[in-house]
């Protein structure tokens, strides 16, 4: 699996937002209920679905998910600290978000976004740092986050050979069924090779080597280090979503990067980051 670097510095925000006061509130208060604390607060800002003090908005009540309080709200929703955005990025993502035939909404339950982890274990004897994808399951009436996908250097190290199409050294001949496959023991014999053998499409799954690790004791969780959300709700966009913690109103779960993408795009950055579909 390949990890995204270039997508991380195509990115994004920074449109002005008015510390002092939302609404009527001012001062303190504004900065405390301007702050988005929880991801869940987060999708109902974006949705229009609570007002300023945090009070659920339901359908039936004119302002439930009301365009011009979604606009109020979206607009704090950018980490302000991100110099990589334009102000225009920003206008063209809301004013496409809140299309009055076809309004972008998020939803909690549904595919299309996910959660990237970043936790310290112990592996054998050092530290090392493994990346965990988490995505949103059903399970019966309820649901439940569950582990998607893993990325581990060293696991992705025992496999550089994979993608080596002029190999001329390690192969087995093809009239190896004529000797009962007998040269097998060369095969076995390199172990640091043994990828060479295997099948051009072959694709080497990392969440079983990750649990093989695990339950050989090899592999011992210490901590989480940091979260972000990966969000493709939103057509023609894909947007991150990162914790701030800062003594002002642009504070919280904000975006942090966003892109403008299509369709064909989404599912190539899908492939490279998990196996989500």
């Amino acid at each position: 699996m390949r990890r995204f670097s270039w997508l991380l510095f195509l990115l994004l925000p920074a449109a002005g937002f008015c510390q002092g006061s939302i609404g009527s509130l001012t001062g303190d208060e504004s900065v405390f209920y301007a702050q988005t604390k929880q991801v869940n607060q987060f999708f109902l800002r974006f949705n229009g679905e609570e007002d300023i003090k945090g009070k659920r908005y339901y359908p039936g009540d004119p302002s439930y998910r009301d365009l011009k309080l979604r606009k109020k709200f979206m607009n704090i929703l950018f980490d302000n600290s991100n110099s990589n955005i334009t102000a225009d990025t920003k206008f063209v993502f809301i004013d496409e978000s809140l299309n009055k035939k076809a309004p972008a909404m998020l939803d909690f339950y549904s595919k299309g976004w996910f959660a990237e982890v970043t936790t310290t274990f112990q592996y054998k004897k050092e530290k090392v740092n493994i990346i965990l994808y988490l995505k949103i399951e059903k399970q019966l009436k309820g649901y439940k986050w569950v582990i998607s996908n893993v990325y581990f250097d060293k696991f992705e190290s025992w496999f550089t050979h994979l993608n080596d199409t002029v190999n001329l050294k390690y192969f087995i001949h093809p009239m190896s069924h004529e000797l009962d496959f007998m040269n097998l023991h060369k095969v076995f014999r390199e172990p640091e090779n043994l990828d060479y053998y295997f099948e051009r499409e072959y694709q080497p799954d990392m969440t079983s080597l990750f649990v093989m690790e695990m339950k050989n004791g090899n592999l011992n969780f210490i901590s989480v280090n940091n979260v972000k959300f990966h969000v493709f709700q939103v057509q023609n966009w894909y947007f991150e979503i990162s914790y701030f913690n800062r003594n002002d109103a642009n504070s919280g779960w904000l975006i942090s990067n966003i892109l403008r993408v299509n369709d064909k795009e989404k599912i190539e950055l899908l492939r490279h980051y998990t196996h989500i579909n």
